[in-house]
């Protein structure tokens, strides 16, 4: 390969990597002067990859989309991740995704060399999927919508479903997508209410970039924020409990769309789950195994003396 055409592939892949480049920046990368960035800018062009330069603050070059599409450069690591999630994606929440993975992965498996493939085959033999039924499916291009919205740091705006039936139009800046497995969910900053929310995307509709971007704000932590969502908002109670035993332990019964799970010393952990029914989710609680105590709300506190003396009796009448 000549000196010329692999520092064309490498400048391909920076402009894949990244929204925009600057002349000066490309050059630096390369190693070259800014005459060279240019000529390799045309000869990518008449290759047919759309590359827009932009003048001005904040302008550079950028990899835009064309009529059709061009071939993607992946390094090793890249290459091995896309066919792991390509082989995952048949059994996952994404509307019709199923049969457009299996193609693109064959594809990739044909010209993969084969220390990738291994690694891949041995991610694959070392997984089982449960094929249990999504409980919601998602339209991929409102995913992939979202997705470049939350990279490019455009403002969104969609209508949305709440639990409750409510349907309102909301103005986002959008920031995290977040997945369990079972749905997504977006983490966004809602203009109009001026507050953090988690929003599931089977309930969103009308889903548009506007066309401008946002300044970035400091951002909770994605899961964490979602987690806390999803397993105490559309519940009646929101119970917290200390257990006297160490977070890994408990977290390994809970599922992140169930509970948060945080470290309380290295021997306790508080967790945050929500439901409907005191009695049950005491029940579900004493099923860690491990000794705990209700510190909130009362209702759930109440229900946890209850049990105890149910099944103190229980004890005492086997004597």
């Amino acid at each position: 390969m000549s000196e010329t055409t692999s520092r064309v592939l490498q400048l391909l892949g920076l402009l894949q990597s990244r929204r925009v480049w600057t002349g000066r920046e490309l050059a630096e990368r390369l190693g070259v002067t800014g005459r060279s960035v240019r000529r390799d800018i045309e000869r990518l062009r008449e290759l047919g990859y759309p590359v827009h330069a932009s003048p001005g603050l904040g302008g550079g070059y950028q990899l835009g989309a064309g009529a059709a599409l061009p071939p993607l450069l992946l390094d090793g690591d890249e290459a091995v991740a896309v066919a792991v999630c390509l082989g995952l994606a048949a059994g996952g929440s994404v509307a019709g995704i199923g049969d457009s993975a299996l193609r693109a992965l064959s594809k990739l498996d044909q010209v993969m060399p084969s220390r990738l493939r291994s690694q891949v085959s041995a991610v694959h033999e070392a997984t089982v999927t449960l094929h249990a039924q999504a409980e919601s499916t998602v339209d991929p291009d409102a995913l992939m919508t979202l997705a470049r919205a939350c990279r490019d740091r455009e403002h969104i705006g969609l209508r949305y479903t709440a639990l409750n039936g409510a349907v309102t139009r909301r103005r986002l800046e959008p920031y995290q997508l977040v997945t369990t497995g079972r749905r997504w969910y977006l983490l966004a900053y809602d203009r109009d209410r001026a507050d953090w929310r988690s929003l599931r995307l089977d309930r969103m509709a009308d889903i548009g970039a506007q066309g401008t971007t946002f300044v970035a704000r400091e951002t909770p932590d994605a899961a964490t924020y979602v987690s806390r969502a999803i397993s105490s908002s559309p519940y009646r109670y929101v119970a917290r409990v200390r257990y006297r035993c160490p977070q890994d332990v408990v977290a390994a019964h809970f599922s992140p769309s169930a509970a948060t799970v945080e470290a309380d010393g290295p021997e306790s952990c508080l967790v945050s789950t929500g439901g409907d029914d005191p009695d049950r989710m005491v029940l579900w609680l004493a099923s860690v195994g491990c000794e705990f105590e209700v510190l909130e709300p009362p209702e759930v506190a109440a229900a946890a003396t209850r049990m105890a003396r149910l099944l103190s009796a229980a004890t005492a009448g086997g004597r």
